[in-house]
């Protein structure tokens, strides 16, 4: 799992490069510019994607490690 999601963090990297948008001039919605409406899609979706990470890729030992820490101070 953890392959696939780091794999969509650089799909997630390319797709930022919006250069197709920069001549569109259609309005999303009747208000809302293409590129602008782009990013926060993009941003929907880099949050999802983050969400993810702490479900599957987040190591499960941190709090173990930290508590040994702090008792042997």
């Amino acid at each position: 799992m953890k392959i696939i999601l780091y794999v969509m963090v650089i799909v997630l990297a390319l797709f930022h490069q919006d250069f197709w948008n920069f001549d569109n001039n259609t309005l999303v919605f009747g208000f809302l510019p293409t590129g602008l409406a782009y990013h926060a899609a993009y941003t929907i979706f880099a949050v999802i994607l983050w969400l993810l990470f702490i479900k599957f890729a987040w190591p499960n030992d941190n709090e173990d490690v930290i508590e040994s820490a702090v008792g042997d101070a």
